[in-house]
């Protein structure tokens, strides 16, 4: 491999895969913490050019972090399809975005190619878009996945209901359930982070969720965002959940921290069939984040994008319902400011439905980042744009229990009515059902909750 260039006189020497990759990326806070960020903007430009000259093949040969080391790695490894790859390997990374762009490259092309590259290959050609690239290319994507309902369609937005409460009050959350469905929000799933993660807790939670959901014919799935181990035994003492979820990292190491291993998903996903209410084929719930290892401490020196896209390799063995990235929620100590958080949503949505992933996004900002609610309105149009299976709405943009900011049920619903964009069909059908919508729009008893009290 070359790992030299010259800009305007001036040499520039990569030492490893992994420093070149790192410097590739556009700036981003977390990078520049763990030391592996670009000293300058030629710098950057110049990882760039050598980069879009190197070939697949050189990528899979020289792993940032090899699958002897890492858990990760394999599983990435394993998923391999060895005659696409083989067609695709000569390839430099510059004619892997040439492709992927081309007007003549459909979105089954790109499906088809998806499982010939491994997360670096879809990671290197990330740091070479632009923020239009990453939408364009997105946006040709149709991926459809079916818990109880199927969602993904192309011109449809579905959404994350999170009723989240202070106190995990079965009334407080019910309170916002309701809010939400009058606007139309719920379809991809009404997922309630809990504060307690007792396996007594949990149980109430799905118990309330799935009460509700019978009484009113919900066409939807229901799950709490607590640790994998609590939800499987709630779930093997008899509570009602349609989806398993966990959060995931890039690294073995980090996915050590959250208390999780490829086997402990694999149980999950097995107990997901067998004892989940939910009818599937896709039983599982993924969350991710850039910069999630780095606060492990479990980076491995490798840069924030590529563990993101590793995530994605990690998530694609398991076949899941849904996956999402909360872009802004870990802080600016990895993603500063607005720009920074917009970036890593394109970058994430993106690479997410490289990996034929449902992708969605929990377009949100911490009150201590340099970022506000505009903001997250110029992302969630780009998403939109872009084609974004789902995004996450909670009471009024703000989530009074994890203390940070996203989209509301009104902004889901401005977007869809933007865009000319619907709910999933089977929850659109049910909508109609109950005078929430009409012809593809809110009907006057929108955003009333007392619908759900008669």
């Amino acid at each position: 491999m070359n790992l030299k260039t010259t800009h305007l006189n001036e040499t520039y020497q990569f030492d490893s895969l992994k420093e070149l990759f790192a410097k590739a990326n556009e700036e981003k806070s977390g990078d520049r913490l763990a030391g592996v960020a670009a000293e300058s903007v030629q710098e950057r430009i110049a990882a760039k050019t050598v980069l879009s000259d190197i070939l697949l093949q050189d990528i899979r040969e020289n792993p940032l972090l090899s699958p002897e080391e890492d858990e990760v790695s394999r599983v990435i490894e394993g998923e391999m399809n060895e005659t696409v790859y083989e067609a695709v390997k000569q390839w430099s990374v510059a004619e892997l975005r040439e492709h992927i762009l081309s007007t003549d490259t459909s979105g089954e092309d790109i499906k088809r190619i998806s499982r010939g590259l491994n997360s670096e290959m879809i990671a290197a050609v990330a740091k070479l878009m632009s923020n239009l690239d990453l939408v364009h290319a997105a946006n040709k994507l149709e991926i459809l996945t079916k818990c109880n309902i199927t969602i993904g369609q192309k011109g449809t937005l579905a959404s994350r209901l999170q009723p989240n409460h202070p106190t995990d009050s079965v009334e407080g959350m019910l309170a916002s359930l309701r809010e939400g469905l009058s606007y139309g929000s719920g379809d991809a799933v009404i997922g309630i982070n809990p504060v307690e993660e007792s396996v007594e807790s949990v149980k109430r939670m799905l118990h309330a969720t799935k009460d509700f959901m019978n009484e009113w014919e919900i066409p939807s799935q229901n799950c709490v965002l607590a640790h994998v181990n609590a939800q499987m035994k709630a779930m093997e003492q008899g509570a009602p959940a349609d989806m398993i979820f966990q959060s995931i990292a890039g690294t073995e190491r980090a996915n050590k921290s959250f208390g999780i291993n490829a086997e402990l998903l694999r149980e999950a996903n097995n107990l997901a069939k067998t004892m989940g209410t939910g009818t599937g084929p896709q039983r599982l719930y993924f969350e991710t984040g850039q910069g999630s290892e780095l606060s492990a401490e479990a980076h491995e020196g490798i840069d924030q994008l590529t563990l993101e896209s590793r995530n994605y390799g990690f998530a694609r063995h398991y076949d899941p319902f849904i996956v999402n990235t909360v872009v802004g929620f870990i802080g600016p100590e990895y993603l500063y400011n607005t720009k920074q958080v917009i970036r890593a949503g394109l970058e994430d949505h993106f690479m997410g439905k490289m990996h034929l992933l449902p992708m969605g996004v929990d377009i949100c900002y911490t009150n201590h980042m340099k970022a506000d609610q505009n903001d997250m309105e110029d992302l969630g149009v780009l998403l939109s744009t872009a084609g974004v299976n789902f995004v996450i709405a909670t009471p009024m943009g703000d989530d009074c229990m994890l203390n940070y900011q996203s989209m509301s049920f009104h902004d889901i619903a401005t977007l869809r009515e933007t865009f000319g964009h619907r709910p999933s069909p089977e929850y659109e059908t049910w909508l109609e059902k109950m005078g929430i919508m009409e012809n593809g729009r809110l009907t006057a008893a929108a955003g009333d909750p007392t619908i759900f009290l008669k």
